[in-house]
């Protein structure tokens, strides 16, 4: 396994420069089979990093633009409080449903 994370950071390093934290924070999240929300100031090559994986892993990339009228919870969707039976469930938007059924 150690060698197959080398291999996809050195394939991610020949196109993303000084990145490293950047670089392994995403290979946390793949691992962990987490989601991952990158933010940054624009020019950080954000979006470059989240292609070079995907072409490292031979896998499709595809991305969502957000807008200051766009919320986090408009893609994962929005805890609601029951207070009848005391309990947290979410509610799923349209995005999350698009994007896990992709």
């Amino acid at each position: 396994m150690n060698n197959l994370i080398n291999n996809i950071k050195n394939e991610m390093k020949k196109v993303i420069v000084g990145q490293e934290e950047l670089i392994d924070s995403l290979l946390i999240g793949l691992i962990a089979n987490g989601h991952i929300l990158v933010e940054g100031v624009p020019g950080l090559a954000k979006t470059t990093a989240i292609n070079a994986l995907a072409q490292a892993l031979g896998i499709e990339f595809k991305r969502i633009q957000f807008t200051p009228d766009l919320l986090p919870s408009d893609i994962t969707g929005t805890e609601i409080y029951n207070p009848k039976s005391g309990e947290f469930s979410i509610k799923k938007t349209g995005f999350y449903k698009f994007i896990t059924c992709r």
